[in-house]
């Protein structure tokens, strides 16, 4: 274990010393004033140990972390054999999160930039299977470049925008999975998390840790991100909205930003930034830019809408923690 590992293993111990000694709360409490960061872990692992959402008779086994720019400030493990923060996972989609930021990072947010990282470029062809070991960025994309003109302008959930917007606008096409992942650690720093597969939307590997340190970064102001968080935003749910074609979140209405989602739906939405993968690995910003959180976990594989099931208890787990009361049932509340 590293000098980081150790000191994140330490914080989050502590708070979870402090969760074990506080009092228990549910959902109808009274809102404290001004919570106690003991209040606050009481109940945040309330609502990951109590709530339905979060059951892992649906979830399996999850470890959920929150902190702010400094560092973790809880976290804990829910599950026989669940994993920790070291736990190292397939990512998916979070990397979607990781390549925006690489290129805000190191070209700023250009306007022809823009539709490859809000998914509207028309390249929503990138077709089964995935990217193979042996692959590179480029050959990858062979076969899987196809144009769609009826998208353009339109949104479309596709891995196709960023893997051609790798190879056309930033020259990666040659690269496979080790100087892809020494490119991007170039320019973001190195947080720990790897290619295994040569896919800008979906082929990284990471932990809680590894992934906490680059939303931490975010909050400190030194990532470009930071201020693009949220922009160049369209609507993604065809059933709410004219311009989107395809989504993986279509029972509520978010918006998309520079890869990644803005959780505005009028119902439930707390306007927090996220980037859930289709394995379950659900990391977000709250919309104050002031906390981060992750809800970490692989599911088999078979499990449907694995991202957004982990982003609806996550989101319960962050509301608990800044309000302070948990949430033992029903929807969480709207921010305005």
């Amino acid at each position: 274990m590293n000098q980081r590992q150790t000191l994140v293993t330490a914080t989050l111990l502590s708070t979870l010393v402090l969760a074990s000694c506080g009092g228990g709360s549910n959902s109808s409490s009274e809102i404290p004033s001004d919570p106690t960061d003991s209040e606050r872990v009481t109940a945040a692992s309330t609502t990951a140990t109590t709530h339905p959402d979060c059951d892992t008779g649906k979830l399996g086994s999850f470890y959920w972390e929150i902190g702010d720019a400094n560092g973790p400030r809880a976290g804990s493990s829910v599950g026989s054999g669940a994993p920790g923060a070291t736990t190292q996972f397939s990512i998916a989609s979070a990397s979607k999160w990781l390549y925006s930021s690489y290129v805000v990072q190191k070209v700023g947010v250009r306007p022809s930039d823009v539709p490859y990282l809000n998914f509207t470029s028309g390249y929503s062809m990138f077709f089964l299977p995935l990217c193979q070991v042996s692959d590179t960025v480029g050959s990858c994309l062979d076969g899987n470049d196809g144009l769609n003109q009826n998208t353009i302008g339109k949104f479309f959930y596709d891995s196709g925008h960023m893997q051609q917007h790798a190879v056309a606008a930033m020259g990666l096409g040659a690269l496979g999975n080790d100087a892809l992942t020494t490119e991007l650690n170039s320019t973001l720093g190195d947080f720990g998390l790897f290619y295994t597969q040569p896919q800008l939307a979906g082929g990284l590997v990471g932990s809680a840790s590894s992934y906490a340190s680059f939303l931490r970064k975010i909050l400190r102001g030194e990532l470009a991100m930071g201020a693009a968080l949220g922009t160049n935003k369209v609507c993604t749910n065809p059933s709410t909205c004219g311009t989107a074609v395809a989504t993986p979140i279509d029972a509520e209405s978010w918006n998309y930003s520079l890869g990644h989602w803005v959780e505005d739906d009028p119902v439930v939405g707390d306007h927090a930034f996220s980037s859930a993968g289709a394995l379950g690995f659900y990391p977000w910003i709250d919309r104050t830019k002031t906390l981060y959180g992750i809800l970490s976990r692989r599911s088999d594989g078979v499990e449907s809408n694995a991202g957004y099931n982990s982003a609806r208890c996550g989101r319960l787990i962050r509301q608990a923690w800044v309000t302070g009361v948990a949430v033992t049932s029903g929807a969480p509340t709207p921010a305005p």
